[in-house]
């Protein structure tokens, strides 16, 4: 960890300059909130590596993350076949048994479509997983970071859909769309299955419109609540019908589409789907409000109807969006800007956001290096915590902030991180055991320090941990710490600097990041 120099100075005010941040504003510190906020944490060596870089090299290489080859899915990397719709010839036998009241072959395709179902839950359970995996192993953080966003912001259940395929190509829909155009990803959703199944797009017909996608894309996705109207729906209603799928595609059905005459937020026409969407972009609440998403996301707990934004918030969520609007839609332009901004480095910005259970469970693993240990344990562990993937609450998603931390959630993080500190969590009575060996000494360099003859001094050691886990030093702590270590072996042992992760792991501040 060595020392090193944090070149922040406090200001009075909130910085609201979009204005990039110096070479000699950009520390340690500094760093260390970048790699938290566009990913998971990173260790000590990243952190000095991106200081040592400066702003603008340490931002180009978090976001331009294409240039970075990595690479664990593809469109055959789960069965695409499970929840396989019946042939035209098995749909022909089922009505027949239906009209016949043959109940022997009307069983067997129960029993063909309860067996499918739970095969399809297995593989749910494996594409979860594997994500969590992708999050853990990743030299492309923000890919991840942002693919979550998106999970969150379009959010789809698999609960509803039943389909593990179709949620495993809407994630890598998201991924590969995670720094692109705002508009792409907007056509993308009209036409993905997994979302059309989730709001009953496939029921959306010319004679008997379905209001839900339509409805749902402007108050949700893109707009905010009160800045369209009951005929806006309705005309996007219409717009979409038709918009449904076959199998694990998009399909167009042009006898279910309404060819009228059609008006959305003052745009007249034979108004289709990708009319629709243009419609939404044209709007001067569509780039506020995926901006204030943004920022919520990624910088501090606000709220997403920019109408009741006021101070600093909302002067940088007005200069993202003209941003935005400059760049055609495009994401990667606005985070670059927020990242390289003094705002985001303002002191009121740093250490302020409560960590997701995902930003807990995978930034200790590329934190302070723990093995994954079981990841049935670490998954059913988050679900606890209250971040189910690919089942979030409703298509409003998670709340976030506040709403992740209660008397239950904080229990359940705290035992976590003894996990995958010490391999042990009790948990029904039971303790789950993992021996992967675990040395803990690696993540403080004063242990392998030549200038240091012997073991380093006790607050030395206790002043690295706070500093690099937590990013600050409490008042009081490293006196803590050192007499904990000391009730199991000397503060630079082994066990010392687990005992030490594991009340520093537990305090309040490192909740936060």
């Amino acid at each position: 960890m060595g020392t090193y120099t944090t070149h922040t100075q406090p200001r009075e005010r909130v910085e609201t300059s979009l204005l990039q941040i110096s070479d000699e504003e950009f520390g340690y510190r500094e760093a260390r909130h970048l790699l938290w906020r566009a990913g998971f944490g990173g260790t000590d060596e990243q952190i000095r590596t991106l200081a040592s870089w400066g702003p603008k090299k340490a931002v180009d290489f978090i976001i331009d993350y294409e240039d970075i080859p990595f690479e664990n899915d593809g469109p055959t990397l789960f069965d695409k076949d499970i929840m396989t719709p019946r042939s035209r010839e098995e749909n022909m036998a089922f009505r027949l048994a239906q009209q016949t009241g043959d109940e022997n072959t009307l069983n067997r395709f129960r029993e063909m479509r309860q067996r499918a179902q739970r095969e399809d839950r297995a593989q749910m359970r494996e594409i979860r997983h594997w994500w969590l995996t992708r999050m853990i192993q990743t030299p492309r953080p923000l890919e991840e970071k942002m693919t979550l966003f998106w999970h969150g912001h379009f959010a789809t259940s698999y609960r509803t859909i039943e389909n593990s395929y179709h949620m495993y190509q809407q994630n890598r829909m998201f991924r590969g769309l995670a720094l692109g155009n705002f508009r792409t990803l907007l056509t993308s959703i009209i036409r993905d299955p997994a979302m059309l199944r989730y709001l009953n797009n496939n029921q959306n017909r010319k004679n008997a419109p379905n209001e839900n996608l339509a409805r749902e894309i402007m108050e949700l996705f893109s707009l905010g609540e009160g800045n369209y109207s009951e005929r806006d729906i309705k005309e996007g209603a219409r717009a979409l019908t038709g918009y449904t799928y076959r199998d694990d595609a998009f399909f167009f059905s042009k006898n279910q589409h309404d060819e009228g005459s059609k008006r959305v937020l003052s745009v007249n026409g034979n108004i289709d789907g990708d009319g629709f969407v243009n419609a939404i972009i044209r709007s001067p609440h569509c780039a506020p409000f995926i901006c204030a998403n943004l920022y919520k996301f990624f910088v501090s707990e606000i709220p997403t109807d920019t109408k009741a934004l006021e101070g600093a918030e909302r002067t940088v969520v007005r200069a993202l969006s003209q941003v935005m609007e400059q760049s055609r839609f495009e994401v990667k332009p606005v985070l670059r800007k927020l990242f390289l901004s003094r705002h985001f480095y303002d002191p009121s910005v740093m250490g302020n956001k409560i960590k997701s259970p995902i930003d807990l469970v995978v930034g200790a693993v590329r934190t302070l290096n723990t093995p994954v240990r079981n990841l049935v344990v670490l998954s059913q562990a988050i679900d606890k915590m209250g971040q189910s993937l690919f089942l979030p609450p409703s298509v409003k998603g998670w709340d976030g902030g506040r709403a992740w931390i209660n008397t239950s959630t904080l229990f359940t993080r705290q035992n976590t991180l003894v996990y995958m500190l010490t391999g042990q969590m009790a948990q029904s009575n039971r303790l789950f055991v993992d021996r992967t060996p675990y040395d803990p000494r690696l993540i403080v360099d004063c242990m392998n320090d030549p200038r240091i003859q012997g073991d380093p001094p006790d607050e030395l050691v206790a002043n690295q941990i706070m500093d690099f886990v937590l990013g600050r030093r409490p008042y009081g702590a490293s006196d803590q710490l050192v007499s904990a270590a000391y009730k199991v072996d000397k503060p630079a042992s082994t066990d010392g600097i687990r005992t030490m992760l594991m009340l520093t792991t537990s305090m309040p501040e490192y909740q936060l990041c």
